[in-house]
């Protein structure tokens, strides 16, 4: 965090920001919590995505997940307090998680303890690199000297533009989850169907299905092109649970379609990989 840098900004895990970019932008990160068996793990510290992963590839029975306590925002507001004296806050949707009302007794607690802290908190109804994009550029906007409102603008706006599609190899781990809902029916061709998801006002929505990770793909394409139009200057992040592979070939539809003027790739967290499982791909994006 530099001299110039008035506004700190704070996030959670599932935003799946890759490391290099939360050093490099002084973000501070709260984790969710990964509940496996009688262990508990704060995600993206105890547990990494890559292993997370590999793990499992062979779990039959799926691990829990928990938002960020109280406590934890208070320790990550803290930890900023020590530096900054204004802070914007975002996280995950409201709508899918307990983050938001968990962060609000956080900074209630810190207020008290130092009442000359000026804290924003941002619900972004969003998930993913849609949320990381948001913590991203409210970042970088703190960076360039902007105030307080004006960094929680900026972080509102690409919350706002942002879209997330999503891809899972199997609908098996959404059907282990319990998250697989109506489609219950489909359980007997696990093998063969490609569920696409997105984000509509805060709330996880189907967007259909492919027969193969290829016409999946197409198919997010088309999406991204009824959202912002072919050709449009977008931001755009590739997430994906150990399907590096299966992202570069993503990219070069989505380079052919859209002027990317930034491009991220990235892991999901653990506390996502494990409603969607190996082999998830996805894209978050916003047009510039």
């Amino acid at each position: 965090m530099t001299s110039a840098q008035m506004v700190g900004v704070l996030t959670d895990t599932t935003a799946s920001i890759p490391d290099n970019l939360v050093r490099k932008l002084g973000l501070e990160i709260v984790p969710y919590y990964v509940h496996r068996g009688l262990e508990t793990l704060r995600d993206g510290i105890d547990v990494k995505p890559k292993e997370f992963a590999e793990w499992l590839k062979s779990a039959t029975k799926l691990p829990t997940t928990s938002n960020p306590a109280p406590g934890d925002y208070l320790t990550g507001l803290g930890n900023l307090a020590q530096r900054v004296k204004k802070v914007v806050v975002l996280t995950m949707t409201s709508k899918g998680s307990g983050a938001y009302q968990s962060c609000l007794a956080g900074v209630s607690i810190l207020k008290e303890q130092h009442p000359d802290v000026r804290i924003k908190v941002v619900d972004t109804l969003q998930v993913a690199m849609s949320q990381g994009w948001a913590a991203i550029e409210a970042a970088r906007a703190a960076l360039t000297g902007l105030d307080l409102d004006q960094v929680a603008q900026k972080a509102r706006d690409v919350a706002q533009k942002g879209t997330m599609i999503q891809t899972a190899d199997t609908l098996r781990y959404l059907y282990m989850g319990g998250r697989i809902g109506k489609a219950t029916h489909l359980v007997g061709s696990l093998l063969n169907i490609k569920p696409l998801i997105g984000m509509q006002d805060g709330i996880i929505m189907a967007l259909g299905t492919a027969r193969s990770r290829l016409k999946a793909y197409r198919r997010m394409v088309e999406l991204m092109q009824q959202q912002v139009g072919e050709g449009a200057r977008i931001k755009v992040a590739f997430t994906h649970v150990t399907a590096l592979e299966q992202v570069e070939k993503l990219q070069e539809l989505v380079a052919a379609r859209f002027e990317c003027v930034e491009v991220i790739v990235t892991e999901l967290s653990p506390a996502l990989a494990v409603h969607s499982g190996p082999g998830t791909v996805g894209v978050s994006f916003f047009p510039t």
